[in-house]
């Protein structure tokens, strides 16, 4: 199975219960489709009280299970608390957006986006110059006119 399609057969389920546990969550999700993984991640910190953080992932075998289980499961209650089900989004990197330790200017992203070569940049300014060096059409502004002559009124 392809990233991409990995990525549509898989949904957020978040706002959990302390007590809920993967297995608690496949069983859930079970009867949407056959469940392939489902994952909740543990704290950040080892030394934390809770479980986990709150949220969890599942994929499942068939992109269409996951629509489905979106659909029917969004705030629905589990284990007396309301969740929320939606498409996974895909993981950022680390060194990638706001919050990265890599200079904006310096990621691959903005770079794409952003710079621009020296030849580009003379073809753009020669592009504009031309444009402002032609004369104005004097035609210009009457394409709306039906008649010739002064509008009566």
């Amino acid at each position: 199975m392809t990233d991409a399609s990995r990525l549509k057969a898989t949904i957020y389920v978040g706002g959990l219960d302390n007590a809920v546990d993967e297995r608690i969550l496949t069983d859930a999700f079970l009867p949407f489709g056959v469940v392939v993984d489902a994952t909740i991640p543990k704290p950040e910190q080892q030394s934390s009280a809770e479980a986990h953080r709150g949220f969890g992932y599942i994929e499942f075998e068939v992109p269409g299970d996951a629509k489905e289980a979106i659909e029917n499961m969004d705030q629905s209650e589990l284990y007396g608390r309301v969740i929320k089900v939606a498409a996974a989004k895909p993981q950022k990197e680390s060194n990638e957006g706001l919050g990265s330790k890599t200079a904006i200017w310096e990621q691959e992203g903005w770079l794409a986006t952003h710079a621009v070569s020296d030849e580009d940049r003379l073809a753009a300014e020669n592009a504009k110059h031309d444009i402002d060096s032609r004369p104005e059409d004097p035609m210009r502004g009457l394409e709306g006119l039906d008649a010739a002559g002064p509008k009566l009124a």
